[in-house]
């Protein structure tokens, strides 16, 4: 750990890693989207490891969900975008795909929110957009936050930007992301990897990280 000026700087993840400052986000392990993605059961089982170790290590925990408007409700963005994933031509085509009632809304059961733990709805692909995360992890002294779930081109990136921007270290468990696409998940963390938004690793660094934070 660095110090300058009354500041604490880590230059470890183990530094980063004290559970009473950071955070796990779980990002839409809902059944709609895990169904869109190969290996979903791989995912599901590297989320659902390193989210066991975070309960037992005394971590707050977060659970985000993407959330469709109803047609009626959607504006040019949502019309756009939805147009866009479904590859239709005309607005009068879309779908929602995640209203809330609907089962694919829902998070997949294996990794099933505790009472304990926040679930938030968002419109938005970064996850502080829009929701109250932000509030929550500065009223908590949070100032670093894990992330695992799906989908790491489409969600989990722009999460990992918007959170350094907001001053957090993102910790990226790479292995316990899942991906629709492949080739632009490897872009996508590539250009995490040059602009040194977040610290990478994996599910056995971590999870023995914050076992052994957790026993000292």
């Amino acid at each position: 750990m660095k110090n300058i000026f009354g500041l604490n700087i880590p230059e470890s993840l183990k530094e980063v890693c004290d559970p009473k400052r950071i955070a796990l986000l779980v990002y839409d392990m809902q059944i709609g989207i895990l169904s869109q993605i190969k290996n979903a059961d791989r995912v599901t089982r590297q989320v659902l490891k390193v989210l066991t170790v975070a309960r037992d290590a005394g971590v707050r925990v977060f659970f985000s969900r993407h959330l469709s408007l109803p047609t009626e409700l959607m504006g040019v963005f949502q019309f756009r975008i939805a147009m866009t994933w479904q590859r239709v031509n005309s607005p009068e085509q879309v779908k929602p795909w995640f209203l809330r009632d609907n089962p694919g809304f829902q998070i997949t059961p294996e990794v099933s929110p505790g009472s304990n733990e926040g679930v938030f709805d968002k419109l938005t692909m970064s996850a502080f957009e829009g929701t109250w995360l932000n509030l929550a992890f500065r009223d908590a002294g949070i100032n670093a936050f894990m992330i695992v779930g799906v989908a790491t081109e489409v969600g989990i990136e722009p999460t990992v930007r918007h959170g350094a921007d907001l001053g957090y270290f993102p910790v990226i468990v790479l292995d316990a992301c899942g991906a629709g696409h492949e080739e632009a998940a490897k872009r996508s963390i590539e250009s995490l990897r040059f602009s040194g938004d977040a610290i990478m690793t994996d599910t056995e660094t971590i999870c023995g990280i914050l076992q052994n934070n957790r026993e000292t």
